[in-house]
Order: structure tokens, then C-alpha cells, then sequence
């Protein structure tokens, strides 16, 4: 049996691995799912139709699963779902999904969410993303793989963040980051390329090159956004770094920023 501590609360519905850990005071839902080797610190709540796949870590004082934040939500059975080896640190707020945004919150694998930061009902979180203290993510919001969000950030919700992207300490984001970029600032603008992101996730020097010229082609040629289409995938298609950024900018519907 799953090793729980004593003051826990723990719903004998809930389905917990047998080498999880569940610390002092914590409560765990009828509705939850927590996979192996999985650790609940103390005082933490995981609550609603929730899944934690393996060796997640949350801890001391975070609340996993609570109904969304959206006065539109009247009770739905709705869902949120993370993968495996994250770390949740304090007072973290996970929100599950909406009928209307899909019904689920859905989180990959080997992210951190750092002190007090929030995702809101219905985003996506991908793959090995980083979100510091403060920061907080409005509803339906996209996160693409390896995208690091700074302290005291802010994402407007629908608002997609392409993957490997760098939002700075205190930004406030409201609309789509493409990928690899590096932005700032309230309102937030594009100020550059994050290359040591990209070297640190082992890009080579001949595709941070032509990330770099992609880039430039976008925003710093003075050609319109559909001739700058056209020119990227006449000159540079056919690279899988590019061609994301190129399918990127094709879905946004919040606009780029520039």
C-alpha cells in the first residue's frame, strides 16, 4: 500500500500507486490518480478528476486539480491531467479544464512550476517547461516544449508560447511568442533569439543559424508578413526548426509579437 501519513486524508476511492508518498495534513480526492513513485508533501490538496503519471513531486501547501477560476463553470466533469517527473513546488495552483475549452487541462512531462505560480483551466503545457515564481498562465493557454517563463510574468489567456521560446521577469504577454524568441517588457516585444536555450537543447550551429535567419526574414526584412511567409519557405522550408516556425505563425489567431 501506498505509504500515507497518519493525518492525511486520503478518499478510499482514490487510486494511488503503491510506492507513492503522501505527507501530514494532506487531502486526496475520490477522483485522483497518482502514479508510481510519486511524493505529496504536507498540507497539499489534490482534488477533482485528476491524473499525476510517475515520480511527480508536489509540494508543501499546493492545490492540484480545484475547480477553474471561469464564472462560466456550473459543475462540469472536467479534468486535469500531468505527466511524469514534475515538480510542483508552494502554493502552486493547477486548475482543471472547462466544457467549453475542451474539458481538460493537460501538462506533459519534466516541467517545474516554481513558487506561487498558476495555470488556468484548459491550457496545454508541453515538455520540459519552467515557470517561475509568480508567474501565472489565464485560461486556454499553449505552451510549447521547452518554453521558460521568468518570476512575476503573465500570459493573456489564448495566447500561445512556441516552443524553446524565453519570456522575461515581469512580462506581460498578449500574444503569440513564435518560437525560439527571447521577449519583454508590458506590453511584451520580441527582443531576440534565445540561443543559449537552443544550444543548451543541443541545436546545432547550422540550425540556430537558420533559426536566426528565419528570424529575420519575419521581423526585421520590412516585408510584409505573407511575402516573409513566402520568402521562408522558399529559402529555408524543408528544416524541421523552421518549418515549426512557419506552421506556428500559419495557427496564430491572436496575432504575433512583434
Amino acid at each position: 500500500m501506498a505509504q500515507v501519513h497518519p493525518t492525511a486524508v486520503v478518499h478510499p476511492d482514490a487510486r494511488l500507486h503503491e510506492t507513492v508518498e503522501v505527507g501530514p495534513y494532506s487531502v486526496i480526492g475520490p477522483q485522483v490518480t497518482i502514479g508510481a513513485g510519486s511524493r505529496v508533501g504536507p498540507h497539499v490538496v489534490i482534488e477533482g478528476r485528476t491524473t499525476l503519471g510517475a515520480r511527480n513531486r508536489i509540494y508543501q501547501f499546493a492545490s492540484v486539480g480545484a475547480d477553474p477560476q471561469d464564472l462560466k463553470y456550473a459543475g462540469e466533469d472536467t479534468e486535469l491531467i500531468l505527466g511524469d517527473d514534475n515538480s510542483v513546488r508552494e502554493f502552486v495552483s493547477l486548475h482543471k479544464g472547462t466544457a467549453g475549452g475542451g474539458g481538460a487541462t493537460r501538462i506533459g512531462s519534466g516541467n517545474l512550476f516554481m513558487a506561487n505560480c498558476h495555470v488556468a483551466h484548459d491550457c496545454v503545457v508541453g515538455n520540459g517547461c519552467r515557470i517561475g515564481n509568480g508567474s501565472a498562465l489565464a485560461g486556454h493557454v499553449t505552451m510549447e516544449d521547452h518554453v521558460i517563463i521568468s518570476g512575476l510574468a503573465a500570459v493573456h489567456q489564448f495566447t500561445r508560447l512556441g516552443k524553446h521560446a524565453f519570456i522575461s521577469g515581469g512580462a506581460m504577454v498578449t500574444m503569440d511568442i513564435p518560437p525560439y524568441a527571447t521577449a519583454q517588457g508590458d506590453r511584451a516585444e520580441l527582443v531576440g533569439l534565445n540561443t543559449v536555450g537552443l544550444e543548451r537543447s543541443g541545436f546545432t550551429k547550422e540550425q540556430i543559424e537558420r533559426v536566426k535567419e528565419a528570424h529575420r526574414i519575419l521581423f526585421r526584412s520590412k516585408l510584409g508578413l505573407q511575402d516573409a511567409m513566402a520568402r521562408l519557405r522558399t529559402e529555408l522550408g524543408g528544416h524541421p526548426e523552421v518549418d515549426h516556425l512557419i506552421d506556428f505563425v500559419t495557427q496564430s489567431k491572436r496575432g504575433l509579437t512583434r
